[in-house]
């Protein structure tokens, strides 16, 4: 599949990001929220074919030894086509001198596990939205 890769946030449609997060049962926010994150970001990663937009990720870092990556998600149709692995491994690329950490959507932790990722034993969370997130299978 014929795809281009872009690490600049202009001219994303946010109001995408927004919906593509919704589709694929992450949580999601207003499109404006979004845009403030992903260019307060680290890095940003967006995936386009015929320049509509079909999947994003990004990482918060110090840019030094730590980044934690957030917001991977693929619109539904083009999964299992190696648009996430691009994805993860741009942002792993570009934070390679880092320790990295994420939050996998339950039942989706293989997905990371093929690209490196070891589960955490020490993980924790205080989640604006506890009690979804608990409901969700994030949190005991």
């Amino acid at each position: 599949m014929d795809v281009t890769v872009e690490q600049e946030c202009a001219g994303v449609d946010w109001k995408a990001v927004s919906d593509i997060l919704k589709s694929v049962g992450m949580t999601y926010d207003e499109p404006d929220a979004h845009r403030r994150a992903f260019e307060a970001s680290h890095t940003a990663v967006f995936v386009y074919h015929a320049d509509r937009l079909i999947g994003f990720g990004r990482a918060i870092s110090d840019g030094v030894y730590q980044a934690a990556i957030y917001d991977c998600a693929v619109r539904p149709e083009f999964q299992g086509q190696g648009i996430g692995k691009t994805i993860l491994k741009t942002i792993l690329q570009r934070v390679s001198h880092c320790n990295v950490i994420l939050y996998a959507s339950p039942g989706k932790e293989g997905f990371y596990q093929t690209l490196g990722f070891r589960k955490m034993k020490t993980g924790m969370a205080h989640f604006k939205k506890g009690v979804a997130m608990r409901e969700r299978g994030f949190t005991e």
